[in-house]
Parts: C-alpha cells; structure tokens; sequence
C-alpha cells in the first residue's frame, strides 16, 4: 500500500533526504535541492519552508544553509565527538588549577559553538551552555580561533558590550597580535564584569576547537591563568595525536 505523501514517515523521509544533499555544499539554491534529492519543486520548496521555520536550515538569499537546530542537536551527542571525549579530563582539571570557568568551542561561521562548560557558582552568571553559540569576535574563545582561520568571516561582529571591537582595522590588528601571542584575550568584550583567556587547539595547520577560562574581571589576572591555558591545550593537542 503507497504511503501518504503527508504521512509522519514520509514528511520524516522528505525532511532527511534534503538535510542529507548538504553532505558535500554549505550552500545550496532551491534548483540544487530539487534536482539532487529528485523531489518535485513545489514540494521542495514547501518543505524548505518547514525546516526553516524549524531552524534546521537557514535561508540566505536564493540559498540555504544548515541552520542552528542542527549544531544544537549534534551537540547532544557529545560522547560520540572525539575531541570533546579527549578534552572533557582536561576541562576539568584546568577548573580544579584556577577555580574558574572552562569552556570548549568550535567554529560555526562567525560564531562559536560552545560543546562544554566547566565551573562553579560563576558559571550561572555567564550566557553560555553546550549547544549554544555567541558571535566570536567577542569572546576569547572565538577570536583564538579567527585569528588562526579566516578573520575577515568576523570582522563585523555585533557589539555586545561598550567595550566590544567593532572597528574593522582593531579587529585585524587584534588578531595579527593573537597570532603572535597564540592566546587571545576578553575583557568585559562579551559580557560585562568578565574577563577571559583562550587558546586554540591546533592539529596539523588547522584549529579544531579552542579552549578558555573564564572569571569576573575585578579579580581575573590573565597573566596567571595563561601558562595553565597553553598547557591544557597543548595536552590536548597531544592526546588527539597519540590516539
């Protein structure tokens, strides 16, 4: 017996099927997705529509994209990502040397995704959570990683404090001196009366995530917390190549 078009299992069928086609593209056009999953335009655009209201994908002009609902969902399957299993001891011990927060992010476009966050009473205070994302050019933990990648994907960031770098000619020269330094810095960028540290975690030329630790600005020394934040990273570093 044919299934209904409309069917749970057959929207469900649909829905994978074009999630799928963006196996190998960022981008794909409305003509792409049609012509690639073989479903009719009219019911690839119907569905389009869905999944965009869905947040699973994220339409930019005539294109679309993989859009946050994705990101959040992968994240709930941390267990299974390599570089969050290798990171997660490490996390933790770099909180017990500074009694700060620890966070673990990847790049997304401008913006990080956050796949872990250690720490204590401070942690509440901050807007971040695994799964969740913030505009990198903000935060310690995004510019390490748009320093090391392409700067010009963040150099019209959002100003989400006073103090934030919006100006493009700061922001290039921001990370011209991260580069240098190989660890970033955040005070009251992101949020106000917080101050961090970061540091990529390199693996051949690549960053493949990046580390920071994260404390009220009254009392964050980033001098202190920067040996223990390289030699986190750099055990991380060496663990993923060892494994």
């Amino acid at each position: 017996m044919p299934c209904d078009e409309n069917s749970p299992v057959a929207v469900l069928d649909r829905a994978s099927i074009l999630l799928e086609a963006f196996d190998e593209d960022e981008r794909l056009t409305l003509s792409d997705l049609s012509r690639r999953t073989g479903l009719p335009a009219s019911s690839t655009h119907r569905m389009l529509g869905q999944l965009v209201r869905l947040t699973w994908l994220q339409r930019e002009g005539h294109t679309y994209r993989l859009g946050r609902k994705i990101f959040e969902l992968g994240s709930l399957a941390l267990h299974h990502d390599r570089l969050h299993s290798v990171a997660q001891p490490v996390l933790y011990q770099l909180h017990a040397t500074t009694g700060l927060v620890v966070h673990l992010a990847v790049p997304v476009g401008a913006d990080v995704l956050y796949l872990d966050k250690v720490g204590g009473s401070f942690a509440v205070r901050l807007p971040t959570r695994a799964g969740g994302r913030l505009p990198a050019a903000s935060t310690a933990i995004g510019k390490t990683l748009m320093a090391e990648l392409d700067p010009t994907a963040a150099l019209t960031p959002p100003r989400s404090t006073p103090n934030t770098i919006v100006d493009p000619v700061r922001l290039r020269r921001e990370y011209a001196d991260i580069r240098n330094r190989g660890i970033a810095h955040d005070r009251n960028e992101a949020v106000l009366g917080v101050s961090c540290v970061g540091a990529a975690i390199i693996k051949g030329r690549s960053p493949i995530g990046a580390i920071s630790v994260t404390g009220p600005t009254g009392t964050f020394d980033p001098m202190a917390v920067s040996v223990p934040v390289r030699l986190a990273v750099a055990t991380i570093r060496n663990r993923l190549s060892g494994n």
